[in-house]
C-alpha cells in the first residue's frame, strides 16, 4: 500500500494506492482509516474501487453500510474511484446516487472529481 498526500484548497487528501484489496470487512476498514490517520495525518481519502471487497457492492452483505459507518463517526470523508456505469443492481446505483448527493461519501469515476469533491470544505 502506498499513500500519496496532495493539498487542494489547503485541504490535505490521501490517495491510497494498492494492488491488493485493503477492505474486506470493517475492521480492515478500521485499520485503513488509523494507517492513514497516522501516517498521512489525513481525515480525507480517496480509494480505487479495486481496493474494496466485492462484498461491499453486494448491499444485501450489508457491508457497505457497517463500513461507511465507520467513516462517518470517525468523521472521516471518502471518495472512491472506478467505473459504476456498468451496475445493474437499482438498488446499488440508487445507493451511489444518495451518497453522491452527501458531503462524507462519494462514488466517482476521476481521481481528479475525487479531490474536487473532497477539497470542498
Amino acid at each position: 500500500m502506498k499513500i500519496n498526500t496532495i493539498i487542494k484548497n489547503n485541504i490535505e487528501i490521501a490517495v491510497v494506492e494498492s494492488n491488493e484489496i485493503l477492505i474486506s470487512d470493517v475492521q480492515s476498514a478500521l485499520d485503513l482509516m488509523a494507517t492513514v490517520q497516522y501516517e498521512a495525518r489525513c481525515d480525507r481519502i480517496i480509494l480505487n474501487q479495486s481496493a474494496l471487497n466485492e462484498d461491499f457492492f453486494d448491499l444485501k452483505t450489508r457491508l457497505a453500510g457497517e463500513i461507511l459507518q465507520k467513516f462517518s463517526n470517525y468523521r472521516v470523508k471518502v471518495a472512491i474511484v472506478g467505473d459504476f456505469s456498468g451496475i445493474s443492481s437499482q438498488s446499488l446505483k440508487d445507493f451511489i446516487y444518495e451518497c453522491n448527493k452527501g458531503r462524507d461519501v462519494f462514488f466517482l469515476p476521476t481521481e481528479k472529481q475525487a479531490i474536487d469533491k473532497l477539497s470542498n470544505g
